[in-house]
């Protein structure tokens, strides 16, 4: 596991949300503030509020991608293009895992919202949500295809070359 799993695992055993587990670890890199990352992250918890929907650790994931490689100009459809393919690929990376990005589905929930009301957060809380999971595997992914390919941006713009 790398550093950024076990700090965004380490983050959601101390109470952090799903979505502000996996954002949160990576504050350095997004060049964020712990409280902005925080509140930016809070809202994406329980897939989307308690929604069930997308997985808050995969929205932090994508979240990441923006911050890291998404575009500005309304007008740069090669940008936008190249943002939603990388956005489809991790996906598909947390799909190749779990089979699928989707918090009801991933918990096996019935369809429809939670109670806006979050769950205690107690022993038996984390033996039966297996979310540590997904953080790790969200975090994983931000790190081997994120960072690593940002690396590799920055040693072609020091050397100069593609090559």
């Amino acid at each position: 596991m790398g550093i950024y799993a076990d700090k965004a695992c380490k983050y959601f055993l101390e109470g952090y949300n799903c979505a502000q587990s996996v954002f949160l670890a990576f504050s350095d890199v997004v060049g964020l503030d712990k409280d902005t990352c925080l509140k930016l992250s809070s809202s994406f918890g329980g897939g989307m509020g308690r929604l069930r929907e997308v997985c808050g650790a995969v929205s932090s994931l994508f979240a990441i991608a923006g911050m890291l490689k998404g575009y500005t100009s309304p007008v740069d459809f090669e940008g936008k293009s190249e943002h939603y393919k990388l956005i489809q690929e991790l996906a598909e990376d947390f799909k190749a895992e779990f089979g699928t990005i989707i918090c009801r589905e991933l918990l096996g929930l019935p369809p429809g919202a939670d109670s806006p009301v979050p769950e205690k957060r107690t022993d038996s809380y984390y033996i039966k949500r297996p979310c540590e999971n997904f953080i790790k595997k969200a975090a994983e992914i931000a790190e081997s295809k994120l960072l690593n390919q940002r690396t590799e941006n920055l040693v072609v713009q020091v050397n100069g070359n593609k090559n």
